[in-house]
């Protein structure tokens, strides 16, 4: 539309209800299936890492998922799964995750050196207590590196849900391209932004807090 200005601070004004709603909508889409992901990846970890045969495998699944695009596996999900539902999107959301959760899974397990693994089991850890004290807290570090990648592009790709009727601040972008209407499409980019810097930055507090000693090393080695 000529003359129409980049950005009408009155509608924005006017709905922040509706951009709230609309943020919050796009947070469960797009991190819940990144928690799945996680509960997924922590056991399928642990078996690639004391089975190194099935990680290629199941690697090389992940990996052509996670190539497909996105709107076409929406597509395709939708006779079984429905139009407009949460599990058309959160479904492909968990598998590309997936596929950047579960190598991190395994390097973090496979960077514990073996003379450490030993010295555990020497001291009378059991496999799970081992597991529990040495390993896992081991595999945080990595564990958070791969949540930052798959969470930030979880966000990114939950907006093409929108296109088959559920994609949060998605409906900004059509909303602001079928009206012309650039304040919408604005307001998206922001609002994505936003919620993928304020995610990243919970999961660093989140490595601060779990594996100190890594941000310790870390400074160290700068």
């Amino acid at each position: 539309m000529d003359g129409e200005p980049l950005v009408r601070w009155h509608w924005l004004g006017t709905h922040v209800a509706y951009l709230r709603d609309l943020t919050l909508d796009h947070a469960v889409i797009a991190l819940v299936p990144v928690l799945i992901a996680l509960l997924i990846a922590v056991p399928l970890g642990l078996a690639c890492a004391r089975y190194p045969r099935l990680y290629q495998p199941l690697s090389a699944v992940f990996n052509v998922v996670y190539a497909l695009p996105a709107l076409a596996v929406f597509v395709v999900l939708i006779p079984y799964t429905g139009l407009a539902t949460n599990a058309t999107v959160m479904i492909p959301l968990t598998c590309y995750a997936l596929a950047v959760l579960l190598p991190t899974t395994v390097d973090g397990l496979r960077s514990v050196p073996e003379a450490v693994r030993q010295a555990a089991t020497a001291m009378g850890y059991g496999p799970w207590h081992r597991l529990a004290a040495v390993e896992l807290p081991a595999a945080v570090p990595y564990l958070v590196a791969g949540l930052r990648v798959a969470a930030v592009s979880s966000i990114s790709l939950a907006a093409v849900g929108a296109l088959i009727g559920k994609g949060g601040l998605g409906y900004l972008f059509i909303d602001g391209f079928q009206r012309t209407f650039p304040t919408p499409i604005l307001a998206g980019i922001v609002l994505v932004a936003v919620l993928a810097l304020v995610t990243d930055l919970v999961l660093v507090l989140a490595r601060r807090l779990l594996a100190p000693w890594a941000v310790r090393e870390k400074g160290a080695a700068s």
